[in-house]
């Protein structure tokens, strides 16, 4: 029996691909025709011929034509639920035979919805995006996407032809979501959204929420499977949760995953997460890493972005793997006991038209007006932090990195950016607050947010700012006042310090307060102290080329450099073949020197990094109290004359004492006062043959005397060796675990030599 008629309006609104609520006409619904009660099936393909509806007997009716592509039928007595098929055909004779996606009640809840267009939605990837689940006993793709000014939303992909008109969206309400599930799809299915604009426009968009994307030139969105990684590392997170990582050991090795190592038979292409994971977790834990932070692995086009300029922000970069390839790369790392940070981008993103820039056709997750939303250094476009639906993308954005990867912590980048309506602009250019201020108060509550969200549904996580100007309270808690993260860089150390250390050292008795200032603030944050991928890139040069001298000075400062970061209060990070002092800066484009540590002075160079790495790890008076004044105190800080500085860390009782020669001058009987009053051992002397340097005036045990100094009434003497590093331990303190003193380097990926000898061996590239 022939279905009733569809009016006039929604046969043209179906033909123009302007129905909002397909569902309302197409699928099954209960009716009565001549006072015979039944249901209403209607099938739509605006390309189709002739449909047939296959019955749940597996017989098939005819379905007569009510407009072009538009079919139905009445089946009087049948009531719903009703299981049934579509079976349509086409010029030529193609059939296609399958589930009708309009007999589907929505698989998005009300309370979902709700909860985010409020903002409060914690598990927002669970819901939105697309995911293979079986409804009704049928397995198929729910699909949702936010979209609240667009007149129609389609997914798209190869199983429609990518035509926008056969796949029309449900819209639910007034929430601006629309949902469709689409059966008989499965993980591996390309896809993107068609939507039709206020103005009539077509705009093809990839899914903001795509767990997984292709990469470019090609911007489809991919299905993943989801809930099939089998995690090995319960025994660490068990852990971390009753951890506090201000008290704990923390030595960052930061990595952009395309450059550490690539495989030069192959192309030289980068090595796959799954063939970086065991040799990235072999070479930190030996140099003595206690996490590694990625640059951004969220998706993005520009490979010369290193990851800053995303465009999938819960999809892991396919450029390397699948996201459960990540997940393994992860779980290797915490099953050696390293830890894992992510750089996380909330600050903005490019405008590559296929992602979110004017979504909807509208300013949807960006500022309409430029002087908000667009950022004047970079070339993309700032969130609205205002809008509650943005505010809940980006913040369970956070939560989906911790939740589905394990990530153990965030380093959110831009943060100053983000903080003041005013950053890199001049007057004229930027708006006020409602106060009259500079102040972004809506990024502000968002930050505080999301550190208050990590904090409660991840315990032991942490979050990192990256942030350069002197806000206050960027560490403090949100509950008095501040923004929450729980450590900072300090990136004034940063520049100071590489500022003094490229300074000629017969000068650098004038540039002393550079080295030392840092301390006159050390205790207002809690601090990374970073010589971050910034530092050797865009002609700045590698930490080796920054030093002053002839080669054996250059190397003798970086040993000096990096035994000040790593004695001083604040936690550590290194940039990724820091370990290798190479002679050039980073480039993306090729693998790490890994050849280099076939050179003698770059082996001694690695040994020394692995008794530093020891040295730190092992002792907690050099981590404890980071951030507690009672962990550092000066002995000497004036003697500017020989550039000298001397300082004691502390943990209780337990102390170091650390001396610096920042000179290539020796200094025989050099006196400091001490706080202990027996003898002291050489922990590690940054001079040390071992280590490429002199040796000059070694002693492994050192007499304290009863003589007055620096405000002790104790003191020792001292041979302090040319741009040296001393740190000094009381002899009864106990010994630090052993390291490879005088083999080779055991390398953790192979040199170029031998990369030919196992597939995914890295070798310069």
């Amino acid at each position: 029996m022939p279905a009733p008629p569809p009016t006039a309006m929604e046969i043209a609104r179906l033909h123009a691909g302007e129905l909002a609520e397909p569902h309302a006409l197409l699928g099954a619904h209960p009716g009565v025709v001549d006072r015979l009660a039944g249901i209403t099936i209607r099938a739509w393909h605006p390309d189709a011929t002739r449909a047939e509806c296959v019955l749940p007997n597996g017989s098939a009716v005819d379905m007569p034509m009510q407009a072009r592509g538009l079919f139905g039928i009445f089946l009087p007595g049948e009531t719903l639920p009703f299981r049934y098929r579509l079976r349509l055909h086409f010029h030529g004779g193609g059939t296609w035979e399958h589930d009708d996606p309009y007999r589907f009640l929505p698989t998005l809840g009300d309370v979902d919805v709700h909860l985010f267009n409020e903002g409060t939605h914690r598990r927002l990837w669970e819901k939105f995006g697309a995911h293979h689940r079986e409804v009704d006993g049928v397995p198929g793709v729910a699909f949702a996407v936010w979209a609240p000014n667009a007149r129609r939303v389609s997914v798209v992909g190869p199983f429609n032809n990518w035509d926008g008109r056969v796949y029309p969206m449900r819209r639910l309400g007034a929430s601006g979501v629309w949902e469709l599930f689409v059966p008989e799809l499965g993980p591996g299915t390309l896809y993107k959204y068609e939507l039709l604009t206020r103005e009539g426009t077509p705009r093809l968009k990839t899914d903001p929420f795509a767990q997984m994307m292709e990469q470019a030139p090609a911007t489809a969105s991919i299905v993943v499977p989801e809930g099939r990684y089998t995690w090995g590392d319960d025994g660490w997170l068990k852990a971390r949760a009753a951890r506090d990582p201000v008290h704990e050991p923390m030595s960052i090795y930061e990595v952009h995953l395309g450059s550490w190592a690539r495989v030069p038979e192959d192309g030289c292409r980068p090595l796959s997460y799954r063939e970086i994971a065991p040799k990235l977790a072999e070479h930190v834990k030996k140099l003595g890493f206690t996490h590694v932070e990625f640059l951004p692995v969220g998706e993005h086009p520009f490979y010369g972005s290193w990851g800053y300029q995303v465009t999938g922000f819960f999809a892991p970069t396919s450029r390397y793997g699948t996201p459960d390839e990540f997940r393994y790369l992860v779980d290797t790392l915490h099953q050696a006991g390293i830890g894992v940070i992510l750089d996380w981008v909330p600050a903005h993103f490019p405008k590559d038209d296929y992602a979110l820039r004017r979504f909807d056709g509208t300013a949807l997750y960006e500022h309409e007006d430029p002087r908000l939303g667009e950022h004047p250094d970079w070339g993309t476009l700032i969130f609205n932090y205002g809008r509650l639906e943005v505010r809940n993308y980006l913040l369970a954005n956070a939560l989906f990195w911790l939740d589905e990867f394990h990530i153990d912590g965030l380093r959110v980048d831009a943060v100053a950016s983000m903080l003041y309506l005013d950053y890199s602009r001049s007057p004229g250019q930027w708006l006020r607050n409602r106060y009259g201020g500079r102040e972004n108060l809506d990024a502000i509550d968002f930050l505080r947010a999301v550190n208050h969200a990590v904090r409660t549904e991840h315990p032991g996580c942490m979050t990192i700012a990256e942030e350069s100007t002197a806000w206050p309270g960027v560490t403090k808690p949100v509950g008095e006042g501040g923004l929450g993260f729980t450590f900072k860089w300090n990136m004034g150390w940063m520049h100071d310090t590489l500022k003094y250390f490229s300074v000629d050292p017969v000068y650098r008795s004038y540039h002393q307060d550079q080295l030392t200032f840092a301390m006159m603030y050390e205790y207002s944050e809690r601090f990374i102290m970073p010589l971050s991928h910034d530092e050797v890139v865009h002609l700045k040069g590698s930490l080796l080329q920054k030093m002053p001298g002839d080669p054996w000075q250059k190397f003798a400062n970086l040993r000096l450099l990096l035994a000040y970061q790593f004695t001083r209060p604040g936690k550590k990070l290194l940039f990724m073949g820091t370990e290798l002092a190479p002679g050039g800066e980073w480039n993306h484009d090729q693998s790490l020197d890994w050849h280099l540590l076939g050179d003698p002075m770059r082996q001694s160079f690695y040994r020394f990094m692995e008794a530093l790495g020891a040295l730190y790890r092992d002792n907690a008076l050099f981590w404890r109290r980071d951030a507690d004044w009672t962990g550092f105190k000066w002995i000497d800080v004036g003697d500017r004359q020989n550039s000298v500085v001397s300082y004691i860390r502390c943990d209780g009782p337990a102390h170091a004492v650390i001396v610096l020669n920042l000179t290539p001058v020796p200094r025989e009987r050099y006196r400091i006062g001490v706080p202990g009053t027996h003898a002291y051992r050489l922990a590690l002397s940054s001079d040390d043959a071992r280590f490429g340097g002199s040796g000059y005036g070694q002693r492994d045990r050192l007499e304290v005397q009863a003589v007055p100094f620096h405000g002790h009434e104790h003191s020792v003497e001292l041979t302090l060796p040319p741009l040296g590093a001393l740190v000094l331990l009381p002899e009864d303190a106990p010994p630090a675990a052993p390291t490879t003193d005088d083999a080779e380097p055991a390398l953790a990926v192979r040199t170029e030599g031998e990369a030919g000898q196992e597939a995914g061996g890295p070798a310069h590239g």
